[in-house]
């Protein structure tokens, strides 16, 4: 069974920190392409950040550059999103998604992802 459960979310205050994780089992994770999205309610999910099976190939929103890092670490089946700087338009639905490869990955996509978790919420105050 496919599973992505992430994890980090809270309430913050602007320029303050928070560091997401997303745990991922029931599939070979180092094999395929993984990606933070985010969402507000009533909005268009938006792509944050995307990472290639071993980390090669790394894809940032232009919002979020130089405050945001994607990781990911294959050995323990774990995809991260390191937050500094954040801002309240960063508040919002974080969700992972894993794609499979060969599937002509464009990172900022959400067609080309299979699998996707809930969500932690992150809410940022001014």
């Amino acid at each position: 069974q496919v599973q992505l459960v992430e994890s980090g979310g809270g309430s913050v205050q602007a320029g303050g920190s928070l560091r997401l994780s997303c745990a991922a089992s029931g599939f070979a994770f180092s094999t395929y392409y993984m990606a933070w999205f985010r969402q507000v309610q009533g909005l268009e999910r938006e792509a944050v950040a995307g990472i290639s099976p071993r980390g090669s190939f790394i894809y940032y929103a232009d919002s979020v550059k130089g405050r945001f890092t994607i990781s990911r670490d294959n050995a323990k089946n774990r995809l991260y999103l390191q937050m500094n700087s954040l801002k309240p338009e960063d508040t919002a639905m974080y969700s992972c998604a894993a794609g499979a490869a060969g599937n002509r990955w464009k990172w900022d996509v959400s067609d080309k992802y299979n699998y996707w978790g809930r969500g932690t919420h992150v809410t940022v105050s001014s």
